[in-house]
């Protein structure tokens, strides 16, 4: 697959296959993830991998229980499904990848986030399907979880990822045209 034609048909899958990528597989992401450009090439991005399918049931029920704690909007928005015992937060995809960033560094945040973009691109050529489940940042991000996992205090959860083979091939998603708020020549 050429670059431009996956950035225009790579689009978020919620639907998997119970087929678990390889390790190598996921190696492979990992390594293009980290090709990704960083400001003064600090690589602030640090990754946890969890294919562990009770560990990720358990993961979502907790997920929903914190989301659905707070009174945000955007909880609002959604307490519907989550409270719906049957929705699972990972969409039971196999793999989760989480980039987490080392928040001592100058933009770390923008860092991992071309990680992410350059891990889903990867999965997309090859034959992977990934989503990006913000809903879990907080999750990722409590401290007894951290402790859990072995993550180090210092470390910011970023891109929550879930990886697997998709059920079906979707089509592309239409996009909106550029909007150019600015051009001066």
């Amino acid at each position: 697959m050429q670059l431009l034609e996956a950035i225009e048909t790579r689009r978020s899958c919620r639907k998997y296959t119970s087929e678990v990528p390889s390790d190598e597989m996921v190696k492979s992401l990992l390594h293009y993830a980290t090709k990704a450009p960083s400001a003064t090439n600090t690589q602030p991005w640090r990754f946890a991998v969890i294919q562990d399918k009770a560990l990720l049931d358990h993961y979502s029920e907790e997920t929903k229980n914190i989301l659905l704690a707070s009174n945000t909007e955007l909880v609002e928005k959604y307490r519907h499904i989550l409270s719906n015992p049957d929705y699972h937060v990972f969409h039971h995809a196999p793999t989760l990848i989480i980039i987490y960033a080392n928040q001592s560094r100058f933009f770390s945040i923008t860092d991992c986030s071309l990680a992410a973009q350059n891990l889903m691109l990867a999965a997309h050529d090859g034959g992977l399907g990934t989503c990006w489940i913000g809903f879990s940042t907080p999750l990722f991000n409590a401290p007894h979880i951290k402790e859990e996992l072995g993550i180090p205090e210092e470390y910011e959860a970023i891109a929550p990822l879930i990886v697997g083979y998709p059920e079906r091939t979707l089509p592309p998603m239409e996009k909106n045209d550029p909007e150019i708020i600015c051009w001066k020549k």
